[in-house]
């Protein structure tokens, strides 16, 4: 047609024909078209295959996700979604009947209950005599019971309490704490005990609350040659010296263990 083609192109031609050019020929063929849905539009003006970008109802084309009713009624709505076409009826009661208005899908009366002597309307609730907890309604001339729902409770079974004329169960507050308990050696201390966990720098106490706060002693007076007493946290320096393994008391003079020579004094200052 008067136009040159460059060997394995493809192209469209009017009337929906795709042609290639392989070897110096024009090899074409209708256009294939693939169309996953089940009321697509008509191809659009200049197009070969068509859209599902709305849906063609009955001859009407409708955009996509619009809601409508089909011509017949009966209070059937229909949607549009991605070019399918899905329709929902309305469900009336037993005894009832669908009608083609709209205010009123359901024209016929709805069936009434008679439920242990009573007579209720339909759409009715109404609890059994004496028992609170159970709910009834009465759909279309059947009566359904069901349970009240009770809300998820947190704490542990032993905590759960349900009291007279109570149709869920409630949580119990839990005991104050008699004191401390620690798992590590089972020992129980009331509240308000002060003990040492191992670490004679360490105090800890029993909270109000069955807590247990700890702290650590820092020692601020120090000397080079300090009386280490045990089980105590920190140093004595007013009690004496400690030299060379030795233990000295105050202003007591005793001969070095360097130099012979020298003779040395325990100052406590």
């Amino acid at each position: 047609r008067g136009i040159p083609r460059e060997p394995g192109a493809h192209w469209t031609e009017p009337g929906c024909q795709s042609c290639s050019c392989h070897g110096g020929q024009v090899l074409c063929d209708a256009v294939s078209c693939s169309v996953p849905c089940s009321h697509p539009l008509p191809a659009p003006p200049g197009g070969c295959c068509p859209t599902c970008t709305g849906c063609l109802h009955e001859g009407v084309a409708r955009a996509e996700g619009d809601v409508f009713s089909p011509s017949d009624g009966n209070c059937t709505i229909c949607v549009c979604l991605a070019g399918n076409v899905s329709c929902l009826s309305p469900e009336c009661p037993p005894g009832s009947c669908p009608s083609p208005s709209p205010a009123d899908c359901c024209s016929c009366t709805p069936e009434k209950c008679h439920f242990r002597g009573r007579t209720y309307a339909h759409g009715a609730r109404f609890s059994l005599d004496g028992d609170d907890c159970t709910t009834c309604v009465c759909q279309g001339g059947e009566v359904e019971c069901s349970f009240t729902p009770c809300p998820m409770l947190d704490c542990p079974q032993h905590q759960r309490h349900l009291g007279p004329g109570q149709c869920c169960s409630t949580c119990r507050d839990p005991p104050a704490p008699a004191g401390c308990f620690l798992d590590d050696n089972g020992v129980e201390f009331p509240v308000g005990q002060i003990w040492s966990p191992g670490d004679p720098c360490e105090l800890c106490i029993c909270q109000a609350d069955g807590s247990v706060s700890c702290q650590r002693t820092d020692c601020v007076e120090t000397c080079p040659y300090p009386i280490r007493i045990p089980g105590q946290c920190c140093p004595d320096c007013s009690a004496g010296c400690t030299y060379m393994g030795r233990i000295f008391s105050n202003n007591e003079t005793f001969p070095s263990a360097l130099d012979p020579c020298l003779s040395c004094i325990c100052l406590v200052r």
